[in-house]
């Protein structure tokens, strides 16, 4: 693994008043990172999906996190793969309404 990304989710806390705050909730993780493939790209175009990147990372690291910050940029995950036992791919889009 080569590069770097951040794993996000919302978690609920609460405050000592009992009163439910949504808090983002970030782990940092190694990745490898890949291109989408053409017909992944033109598949996920027909489907309202903007296919941007592939991420390699460890099956245990990852906690079913809805989105992903890598390089400043934040994705929406569309997609699991797990290509094997210490492989899994995680798709990505950048789409509208995830800041």
């Amino acid at each position: 693994m080569d590069d770097v990304l951040i794993l996000v989710k919302q978690v609920k806390t609460q405050d000592e008043f009992h009163i439910q705050h949504d808090q983002e909730k970030q782990r940092q993780i190694f990745c490898k990172v890949h291109s989408v493939s053409r017909t992944e790209f033109f598949s996920g175009g027909q489907n309202g999906l903007h296919p941007a990147f592939v991420f390699e990372i460890f099956p245990a690291d990852y906690h079913s996190e809805p989105e992903l910050i890598f390089h400043n940029v934040r994705y929406a995950i569309y997609r699991t793969f797990l290509k094997n036992a210490d492989t899994l791919e995680l798709y990505a889009e950048q789409k509208g309404g995830v800041q």
